[in-house]
């Protein structure tokens, strides 16, 4: 038949079905082969022919027939899982079922009256064999969705390669099948490659679009403050119910992480052949990661004992969460797995920037996003909770995602990428969640001392961004892009400035040597934000200056020989640290400050930060097109919620210091406690801000002033400044360099206060993140979503869609 043909046919059944007032019995099989059994339609088709009115319209003027379609759609998949689709004929109605059942979802997912139908059970659907009319055993027909949409992905000659020697043999038993012996591509526990095949790879990815689709409920519910609600439809998938979670999980990773958009190598390769590879992998990736949406804060992480086995999981775990997904993740642990998922989750990131170097050279991926979401969900759930103070070595223990990324400078491969799209999308309101998701893996990265170490290496590749050209290394690239984004994103990244400038502190007591660019660029941000008018017009805008002066005594002190330039740095704007010290805290002063704002009310300028030029061939970052569509998301916890303060001990160990209140910490930053006590201030006062009420005492400055830790400036001022001036009258100097040269043979030893211990804030996994996770992510799916159009224009609950 042909295809103007079967499309009439199919709309002709689709009006038949809305104008139907009577039930059609599910017996009727003529009126209903006609959904699928002699027609070839594409999904796009489907989304065209079946349009949203006429869904809701059946939802509500005959209930039962939409009823008898989803019921009649998923017989026709388990039909199709239980004869392993050897016939066209089954293939086809099978692709059809769940193009249908993809389109018809979201309209049953927005209506709180139908939310329970595919939890109810259909008689005759035992679960202990066929034709069981036993109601107590029948499954509820989502299981009986799951359990087939799993069951096709591992089918011979439909989704996988069949292994059959010859026609002669019989096809191969779909029940006695060991689908590990199918897994879709090489890598953590599967050594051999399939030859790729077209025709399967489009067959798993519609399959994979409609099991995306019926995780999506989570999208018609509105943000929970628990979090803890897990997706029923993600939490039976992912449940012993369904034996392929294993074979699974390793296809939807290989998958993701072995996919080389370049071509295999030959440049402009994508230009020759259409790249069929890369929607199965979108698909996969986004599948895996709504699979991984666990809350790690409600469940135990799971502790190792010391044995190991050769397996590519690691046995010696106790069961850990129930969701199995989340727990074959967990328990990678071989040294070469960990390398295959680096190396490809880098590659891929990477790909927009190689676009720079030769334009077109490579195909220029899209799904960053949900990369960066599966690098997250890699560095939070394989992970093992240490003895105190003991590593895993010591332990003889299998080593971690997270320390195995740490290990080697490969953890540059990661950061390069993400400040490329920090400074690219910093002035685009549309990709504020790509912001934060960045940021985020920097704090969990910064947590880690070895992160700190990494940043020293030299930065040589000239990936072209719109930041002032410098000479120096990763952690110059950290600070300068971070300075970028605080003195020209836009407004709403204001409150991942705590965020940014924590991440500077945890790796400042390890770097060896800062650029005069990296610098002055720290400076100029002390010097923004210790404005009078900028510390007194919020009440929480100080901690910038505690965060700013940590990173500076944190250099004084531990690594002050290599750092002449930002000794020099802080010479020059020695004035910055005096006004602070005389901070006025009269309210005549105040007053005359916040006066001084309403004239200028830009928070940061680009003056008096030395700009220069930027690099050859970068782009200014743009801001979003008009009618650009974004998704809303929740608010993130404040930075005393999203991190811990811990203390390094001598020996390089970390101990926590949050259990006991203090009394003020020991140099003089503000203690957690006193964060969020301002915080809960700065809640209260929010609203109150916002019409002007707002407004700062004497008490609140002097609280917070009398802490400012400024001992150790002072002494470094005391003792140089006035050699700088005697040399520069000696020598007649105005030439930097012979300063320079000065302070670095000169020495502050015995000079400087005694070290203060090095503060870490680590992240804290907590609720509020896991649900700002949870809206980013299917935010992403939402938008990315959009040929076919699954969710557009359906009542959506979890976020709200917005236009720039």
């Amino acid at each position: 038949m042909g295809s103007a043909d079967s499309k009439l046919n199919f709309r002709k059944a689709v009006i038949q079905l809305t104008t139907k007032t009577q039930p059609v019995e599910a017996t009727d099989d003529a009126f209903w082969d006609q959904f699928w059994a002699d027609t070839a339609t594409s999904v796009q088709d489907v989304f065209a022919l079946v349009p949203a009115a006429e869904i809701r319209a059946v939802r509500e003027e005959s209930p039962s027939n939409l009823a008898t379609l989803c019921y009649k759609a998923v017989e026709k998949l388990v039909q199709g899982a239980e004869s392993g689709c050897h016939l066209e004929k089954e293939k086809q109605i099978v692709l059809n079922c769940s193009r249908l059942l993809t389109r018809v979802l979201p309209y049953i997912f927005e209506d709180p009256d139908w939310r329970g139908f595919f939890w109810s059970t259909v008689p005759g659907a035992g679960r202990g064999g066929q034709g069981e009319d036993d109601d107590e055993n029948a499954r509820p027909l989502a299981e009986s969705l799951l359990l087939a949409i799993a069951d096709l992905l591992f089918c011979p000659d439909f989704t996988v390669q069949s292994h059959r020697r010859s026609t002669v043999d019989s096809a191969e038993d779909v029940h006695s099948l060991d689908s590990c012996e199918y897994i879709w591509e090489a890598g953590v526990g599967f050594a051999h490659s399939p030859q790729p095949n077209y025709i399967h790879d489009v067959n798993r990815m519609e399959l994979l679009k409609l099991l995306l689709t019926c995780f999506s409920e989570a999208m018609y519910l509105p943000p929970a403050p628990d979090s803890g609600s897990t997706n029923p439809w993600v939490q039976f998938f992912c449940s012993s119910e369904n034996r392929h979670t294993l074979p699974l999980f390793t296809s939807l990773l290989n998958t993701v992480c072995a996919y080389d958009p370049v071509g295999y190598g030959i440049p402009y390769n994508h230009l020759l052949f259409s790249d069929y590879r890369e929607p199965l992998v979108e698909e996969a990736a986004q599948v895996l990661i709504v699979t991984l949406d666990h809350d790690s804060t409600t469940s135990t992480s799971p502790t190792v004992d010391g044995t190991t086995t050769g397996t590519a999981m690691d046995d010696a775990d106790p069961p850990g969460p129930e969701n199995l997904f989340v727990n074959y993740l967990s328990r990678i642990h071989r040294e070469e797995d960990f390398q295959f998922i680096l190396k490809g989750i880098a590659r891929l990131l990477s790909n927009p920037l190689l676009q720079t170097y030769l334009p077109n050279s490579t195909k220029k991926i899209q799904f960053h996003q949900e990369l960066l979401v599966l690098f997250w969900k890699l560095c939070d759930f394989n992970k093992v909770c240490w003895p105190q103070g003991r590593s895993h070595q010591q332990l003889g223990l299998p080593e971690k995602f997270l320390f195995f990324v740490l290990k080697s400078s490969d953890v540059l491969d990661i950061l390069v990428p993400i400040l490329y799209f920090l400074n690219d999308a910093r002035a685009d309101q549309s990709r504020v969640g790509l912001m934060h998701i960045g940021v985020f893996i920097l704090l969990l990265l910064s947590g880690e001392r070895n992160f700190g170490v990494r940043l020293n290496k030299p930065y040589s590749v000239r990936v072209p961004m719109d930041i002032p050209v410098f000479t120096g290394t990763h952690a110059d690239l950290l600070i300068v892009v971070f300075h970028k984004i605080i003195t020209s994103g836009h407004q709403r990244l204001q409150p991942l400035f705590d965020c940014l400038l924590t991440i500077v502190v945890n790796v400042s007591p390890y770097l060896k040597s800062l650029s005069m660019v990296a610098a002055n660029k720290l400076l100029h941000l002390l010097e923004a934000f210790s404005t009078t008018w900028f510390l007194f017009s919020a009440a929480q805008n100080h901690h910038l200056v505690f965060f700013l002066l940590e990173v500076f005594n944190n250099i004084i002190q531990y690594q002050f020989d290599g750092n002449s330039n930002l000794v020099y740095a802080i010479i020059r704007k020695r004035s910055v640290f005096h006004q602070l010290a005389n901070l006025p805290t009269d309210l005549p002063a105040i007053h005359k400050a916040l006066q001084r704002r309403r004239r200028a009310p830009e928070p940061l300028s680009r003056t008096g930060s030395q700009e220069g030029a930027s690099m050859e061939g970068s782009r200014p970052a743009a801001p979003a097109e008009p009618g650009t569509l974004k998704t809303s998301l929740v608010a993130t916890p404040g930075i005393d919620k999203l991190t811990e303060k811990s203390q390094v001990s001598e020996d390089g160990t970390l101990r926590s210091l949050e259990p006991v209140p203090q009394q003020g910490s020991a140099d003089g930053s503000p203690t957690v406690e006193e964060p969020s006590q301002a915080r809960r201030e700065q809640r209260r006062l929010s609203n109150a801000s916002a019409s002007g009420q707002w407004s700062p005492t004497s008490e609140w400055v002097l609280s917070w002033k009398s802490k400012l830790p400024l001992q150790t400036i002072m002494r470094l001022l005391q003792v140089l400044v006035p050699q700088v001036e005697k040399i520069c009258i000696d020598k007649g100097l105005t030439d930097e360099s012979e300063i320079l040269r000065f302070l670095q043979h000169g020495t502050l030893v015995g000079l400087l206060p005694v070290p203060h211990p090095i503060l870490i804030r680590k992240y804290q996994a907590n609720s509020g993140t896991a649900m700002w996770f949870r809206t980013y992510m299917w935010g992403v799916i939402y938008l990315r979503n959009v040929d076919p159009p699954i969710w557009y224009d359906t009542d959506v609950k979890l976020f709200e869609i917005q236009r720039v």
